[in-house]
């Protein structure tokens, strides 16, 4: 599959619980069996391929695998028969208990994750797995005809229960999503329980691919990647991108003042006391930018780096000095057993200019030591990965009082993550993010009020973007999970789940509740939507936070005249720029509403007569006073190259001025998605579209 439309990479699966894998559906089933059935398949085709692990994922499955031979597209059609024989066959699928020695033999002799025996080629991936099975728990193979492979299940009965699949794509992944362990062949693919939902999934793909938003962006010129100079993962918004960008953007300020929100706006970085403080280090340091280091600042962290300068500079002269004097590349020789016999000897037999220049060189390296114990740490500052322990310090700026809650502070803030670059995807997962953030700080008798208006807001987003379908996630903590994996404050974790539930189900909110998913920090809901081809996005999350406003000893004066921490609430509806942008561009298929479309008018002419010019510029003029991005063509092209150029670009509404329609005061419209609209007063026009930019019609 070319490479502007591969699917998203999956993410590098956790190893599952045994409790995790008996919840398996019937399709997760289906789809898991299907992993082994290609694996036995690739065996048979390419007898030495290594085996990582085949797990089911959203739309299907994959496997991991090393293999001498590249596998391809073109390689699709011969695996598929191969397949089609093995589900012909009707193997049942044999779960084995084993030994951890008899695991460990079977994959040194290369039988486990193979057909037979494999002499000098043992199963590499299957013995570093074994490690990961915890001393105690069952190790278990799962059998199909000769194939034999590592697994704790579930599958169907017999490989001919498998319904319809197909093979879709390959990609390269590292082992375990390490990007210094090896990297690996991916083959994708999906299953079905029947042809026809096979098929129906398959045009849904198709009409994805047309809607890929890395496929349109690069049509409509909305955004830019610069792997060489700016980064992987580091968008860059051209103008017309960024036309949408500042629309949201309003959009959002606009709602968060009407409903009493104050805008912040705080550093890209800060001191790793920040981020320590928070808890999201040192558990959160794997998907964050390095730290920079900053040497003490002040008079004397000035003479640390000069001092540290000087050493640098007498490690340049030493060297200039003993070059020549001893060859690197040699070994030492006679009864020299280390480098340094071997420069003791050339010392002594050197010039006393020489001598005196390595003497001075190791009393400085000696004081430099010692003078070293004494330097100050340096300064740790890390790239924002989140706002909220900023919003956190503003709340800490001054004294808060009960009167001032609920205090909501919002900031459209720019992060920075570092995404696996095996994981980047387009806009989807990025490396920098602009997020519609928010923190809002209340009483416990306010949250219900708060949460709700939370709810409300999303209601209204989901409204002027049409989107019809969507569910939100509730995800709750575990009472075994209390002090390892969430805050151990069992009343809090009742108290929180219970109001979140409480305003849920009072708002007739379309909501699932899903066990022991929590931050670790308070429950949170994260919220899914549907496109218009019935694509599951996660585009936004709303999290409850009873924990970390303590740590950073936030706290309001009550009215009985006592310091209490507040709640939070940490909400963003949007989501961030990039991932809502280019989930819209998928739901729109680019063709954006006026209001949000990068070119919302153009004024065409029908010729380049010196009248019918005049009124096509003052036409554009007017539009782009009141804040309608117009442009012109008022080239001598025929029109209807005119119109199809506009098409093309996706321009929302074309104005068309001809030589009747300048007399009679009119313009005729079109539209990109409806076509002729017919001649209409021109004064009447401009109106209608700047009130449809107003209101964000649909």
């Amino acid at each position: 599959m070319p490479d502007e439309i591969q699917p998203p990479p999956a993410p590098n699966p956790e190893r599952k619980t045994l409790d995790d894998r008996a919840k398996m559906t019937e399709l997760e089933r289906i789809r898991h069996s299907c992993a082994h059935v290609l694996a036995t398949a690739i065996l048979r085709l390419w007898p030495d391929a290594q085996f990582a692990y085949g797990p089911p994922v959203e739309n299907g499955f994959y496997y991991d695998l090393e293999c001498s031979h590249r596998i391809s597209p073109e390689d699709f059609a011969k695996l598929e028969e191969e397949m089609k024989k093995e589900i012909k066959a009707n193997n049942v699928f044999e779960k084995l208990t084993v030994t951890r020695e008899q695991a460990i033999a079977d994959a040194q002799s290369g039988r486990l994750g193979g057909l037979a025996e494999r002499p000098g080629n043992a199963s590499k991936f299957k013995l570093d797995l074994l490690k990961n099975i915890p001393e105690g728990e069952p190790i278990s193979y799962y059998k199909n005809g000769d194939f034999i492979d590592l697994c704790a299940g579930p599958h169907v009965m017999r490989t001919g229960n498998i319904g319809a699949f197909k093979l879709t794509t390959v990609a390269a992944a590292y082992y375990k999503g390490d990007e210094k362990g090896p990297q690996l062949q991916r083959i994708y693919g999906t299953a079905f329980k029947n042809k026809t939902a096979l098929e129906e999934w398959l045009k849904l793909q198709e009409e994805a691919k047309r809607r890929d938003h890395r496929k349109i962006g690069a049509e409509m010129n909305l955004f830019a990647f610069d792997a060489d100079f700016t980064g992987p993962g580091l968008p860059l918004w051209l103008p017309k991108g960024g036309a949408i960008l500042e629309e949201l953007e309003k959009l959002a300020k606009e709602t968060e003042f009407q409903a009493g929100y104050v805008r912040v706006k705080t550093p890209h970085l800060a001191r790793e006391k920040m981020y320590k403080t928070s808890g999201h280090l040192p558990y959160y340091a794997e998907s964050m930018f390095p730290p920079m280091e900053l040497q003490g600042e002040g008079e004397f962290g000035v003479k640390v780096q000069k001092f540290k300068q000087g050493a640098a500079e007498d490690d340049r002269l030493i060297r200039e000095v003993l070059e020549g004097l001893i060859d690197l590349k040699s070994p030492p020789v006679g009864e020299e057993k280390s480098w340094g016999d071997a420069l003791q000897r050339v010392v002594k037999s050197a010039s006393p200019e020489t001598q005196k220049s390595v003497e001075t060189f190791v009393y400085d390296r000696l004081s430099l030591s010692l003078f070293s114990a004494h330097f100050p740490q340096p300064d740790r500052y890390y790239l924002k990965a989140m706002n909220c322990p900023h919003h956190h310090r503003i709340f800490a700026a001054e004294p808060r009082s009960y009167r001032d809650l609920p205090l909501r502070l919002a900031e459209y803030g720019t992060c920075y993550r570092y995404e696996q670059s095996g994981e980047l995807f387009g806009l989807m997962r990025v490396r920098s993010m602009n997020m519609n953030d928010a923190h809002i700080y209340c009483t416990p008798e306010q949250f219900a009020d708060e949460f709700r208006a939370v709810n409300e807001m999303y209601l209204k987003y989901f409204q002027i973007f049409g989107l019809g379908k969507y569910q939100m996630r509730f995800s709750t903590s575990s009472p075994e999970g209390l002090g390892k994996k969430y805050v151990n404050e069992p009343e809090l974790w009742k108290q929180t789940e219970d109001m979140v539930r409480r305003v849920l189900v009072e708002s007739g909110i379309n909501f699932v509740e899903v066990p022991n998913e929590a931050a670790f920090y308070g429950p949170k809901i994260d919220v899914q939507v549907w496109s218009a081809i019935g694509r599951e996005f996660t585009i936004a999350t709303n999290q409850v936070d009873f924990a970390v406003p303590a740590k950073f000893g936030l706290t309001y004066r009550d009215r009985d005249n006592t310091d209490k921490t507040p709640l939070c609430i940490h909400r963003a509806p949007l989501g961030t720029h990039e991932r809502f942008i280019g989930f819209l561009i998928e739901h729109y298929a680019g063709n954006f509403p006026l209001w949000l479309a990068p070119d919302q008018v153009r004024v065409i002419t029908l010729g380049d007569d010196a009248p019918l010019l005049a009124a096509g510029k003052a036409l554009v003029h007017e539009l782009r006073q009141n804040f309608v991005r117009v442009t012109g063509d008022f080239t001598n092209e025929p029109i209807k190259a005119k119109i199809a150029n506009a098409e093309h670009a996706r321009v929302h509404t074309m104005l068309v001025l001809g030589p009747r329609d300048l007399e009679a005061g009119n313009v005729s419209v079109r539209l990109h998605t409806g076509g002729p609209q017919g001649a209409k007063p021109t004064a009447q026009v401009v109106a209608e579209i700047v009130q449809s930019i107003k209101e964000r019609r649909a």
